[in-house]
């Protein structure tokens, strides 16, 4: 069988072959040149809705996914479409009274510290209620908990007291509930939790560039540096996130907030973070899809790179977290979507390159998102099955990059990913700090492909893709230095030494 090395001539030239399609390729990485070391952690976005209520049939497998996760940096992000799941105080102090309602947003918290069993989370409660907006519209919110309100607090982004002293007060006490076992409420009155959780990070805020009533970067480093200042008091080891864009392509966020010159004396800047989802456009099928679905990531990647520029510029030692990556369909709030199976693993194939494509740029962290969507919330982007709470393919696909891959590994010169045209595999090869040998082997297309791999006969190999589909990772043994892999596989192969 012929064989042929993908470099940007080889590329070229083959562009549109039918050889280059369906022959193998050869991979080859040079064992005996380190291009970079592996500072990317995987994690999870737990988006707090109702199938993670414990009234809900699928709680307890949701919060399993979790747990075997065993991840660092677990996100837990309460947001605006379920009030009563993200906003403890949903009335204004009046006559002497307060509204501090913990009981429906409690046990989502414990399930999801028991879940991270002491390992470092990330809380974002960027939902601000919406009491204190400046707004025409009365303060409303559903009765019922699991009902959707898209229309609370997004339409406007004028706080009522200029000073941000109201919203960072209300933070401190959300804060103080879940860290120090209570606070002292508006009017003086005490409110005990028994709660005393190590909470690693805390974000400010939840996508605020986003929509026409975004916060300015002047604007947001404001309220940041009035959030922070104060938590520090509360918890003094706490660490915090900020911008936390829905998007990484305006660079005006980064510049101002990541130039201290622009914040208050002692304010840290420990981690920034943004967020990337793959969308396709509304008439795509699933075949244009899988073109779309990796363009989508390069562009990213390209905004990544400028971003991450800027903060080794400014702000060296700051943390990056892509806090929120994954897909969607194109009829985001469908209540009957049309999903084809193959959605999830080129999808899972998708979550696996850009992973490749953010550690060769140094990201400190991704979380894949999210744990759970369903029918009129985003269905494409579940990483769990919303009728029985299992894993889908785009779990098992995180699951296995975060069991096999780890922060430490050397990263190996494997391939040009940016070759002219875009290959239709992305691979990547790594040692281990003991010296084990390991590829990575992404799959970008619908088809099978096949590899020659120098050395591969009796390696074993763990694998994702469509006949694996929903199930856990597959682990087998290659039989020869050429490997097939089905259509948009995610492999890891373990080299002999």
């Amino acid at each position: 069988m012929r064989r042929y090395k993908v470099s940007l001539t080889a590329a070229f030239l083959l562009a549109g072959s039918s050889i280059y399609a369906n022959e193998a390729l050869e991979l080859n990485p040079q064992w005996d040149k380190t291009t970079g070391v592996v500072k990317t952690a995987l994690s999870i976005h737990v988006c707090p809705e109702p199938p993670l209520r414990r009234e809900s049939p699928i709680h307890a497998r949701l919060f399993q996914s979790v747990r075997d996760l065993k991840a660092d940096y677990a996100r837990f992000q309460p947001w605006f479409p379920y009030p009563k799941l993200a906003v403890a105080e949903l009335e204004p102090p009046a006559g002497g009274k307060t509204s501090w309602d913990f009981s429906i947003i409690d046990p989502l918290v414990i399930d999801f510290m028991d879940a991270s069993e002491g390992r470092s989370v990330v809380f974002n409660f960027g939902t601000i209620p919406q009491w204190m907006l400046k707004r025409d519209k009365p303060n409303t919110y559903p009765a019922d908990p699991n009902e959707i309100d898209w229309g609370y607090s997004v339409d406007t982004n004028q706080l009522r007291d200029p000073s941000f002293h109201e919203l960072r007060d209300y933070y401190v006490r959300l804060a103080s509930w879940y860290t120090k076992g209570g606070f002292t409420d508006e009017h003086g009155k005490k409110h005990v939790s028994g709660h005393n959780f190590k909470i690693d990070y805390w974000e400010v805020l939840n996508e605020m560039d986003a929509g026409d009533q975004r916060w300015s970067p002047r604007e947001y480093t404001r309220l940041y540096d009035e959030v922070v200042g104060a938590l520090k008091k509360v918890q003094p080891q706490m660490k915090f996130g900020g911008l936390v864009l829905a998007d990484p392509f305006d660079p005006e966020y980064f510049e101002y907030f990541l130039n201290r010159k622009n914040h208050k004396p002692g304010i840290p800047l420990d981690m920034i973070s943004w967020h990337f989802y793959a969308i396709p456009s509304v008439d795509e099928s699933p075949d244009v899809q899988q073109y779309t679905f990796f363009e989508k990531v390069d562009g990213f990647a390209w905004a990544v790179k400028y971003a991450q520029a800027i903060r080794n510029r400014l702000s060296p030692t700051t943390k990056t977290y892509v806090n929120e990556l994954g897909s969607s369909i194109a009829d985001m709030l469908a209540k009957d979507p049309q999903i084809p199976t193959s959605y999830w693993n080129l999808s899972g194939s998708m979550f696996a390159y850009a992973y490749i494509r953010l550690a060769q740029l140094g990201v400190d962290a991704i979380a894949g998102a999210e744990l759970i969507n369903y029918p009129g919330q985003f269905p494409g982007g579940t990483l769990s099955d919303w009728s029985t709470g299992e894993p889908n393919a785009r779990y098992w696909a995180l699951k296995l990059l975060r069991d096999q891959i780890h922060p430490g590994d050397r990263m190996i010169e494997t391939m040009n990913l940016d070759a002219f045209p875009r290959p239709i595999y992305a691979a990547q090869a790594f040692v281990t700090p003991q010296g084990e040998r390991k590829l990575l082997i992404v799959n970008k297309r619908d088809r099978p492909q096949e590899f020659h791999i120098p050395g591969a006969k009796g390696a074993s190999i763990d694998y994702v893709d469509q006949i694996t589909g929903s199930k856990p990772p597959a682990h087998g043994k290659v039989d020869s230095d050429t490997l097939r892999l089905s259509g948009y596989s995610v492999a890891v192969v373990h080299l002999r030494n």
